[in-house]
């Protein structure tokens, strides 16, 4: 069974090699498929696991995030600020940011859920979402399924009701 719970996040942690999308895997606090990409002012994480291509990257700072190239994440094409911002949009914790003096996203306090007219879950504050494998993902957003048919379970990966719209 899925559960979600409040618990402290941490950062994108070191990194360990690189991956064929030229970003460097992430270790620490982010799951082990998550990469980094380093820039001088921030690093940007991406796990693609997560991911549901909501593209709120993508159309926010497309100089920085651009699926056609590779790196598809450059962090030093705009100010650090910027991306942080923009990587705060992403409704499934997807992305995630470490500035270069340490700082990370802050988790929204209280733990917010909002339900999509599709019926996702978005969920925002201090997370640590553990999936039907039993693997504990902690996170400060995450998009969780509302209609039980998600094949990935807690996460919402459109198949079910909530994949009828691509709002």
């Amino acid at each position: 069974m899925a559960a979600v719970s409040r618990a402290g996040t941490e950062g994108t942690g070191g990194t360990e090699g690189t991956d064929s999308n030229g970003g460097e895997k992430a270790a620490g606090g982010r799951a082990s498929g998550a990469r980094a990409y380093r820039g001088d002012g921030i690093t940007v994480s991406f796990d693609a696991r997560v991911c549901r291509h909501a593209a709120e990257c993508v159309h926010g700072l497309p100089a920085v995030f651009d699926t056609a190239r590779r790196p598809w994440i450059m962090p030093d094409a705009a100010e650090p600020g910027v991306i942080a911002e923009v990587v705060r949009r992403c409704p499934t914790g997807a992305l995630a940011y470490r500035l270069a003096d340490g700082g990370a996203e802050a988790p929204d306090r209280p733990t917010t859920v909002r339900r999509t007219a599709d019926g996702r879950l978005l969920v925002r504050g201090e997370l640590r979402v553990t999936d039907a494998s039993g693997e504990v993902r902690e996170a400060p957003r995450a998009m969780l399924c509302g209609c039980g048919r998600s094949a990935e379970p807690p996460y919402c990966d459109r198949s079910g009701e909530c994949g009828e719209h691509k709002g």
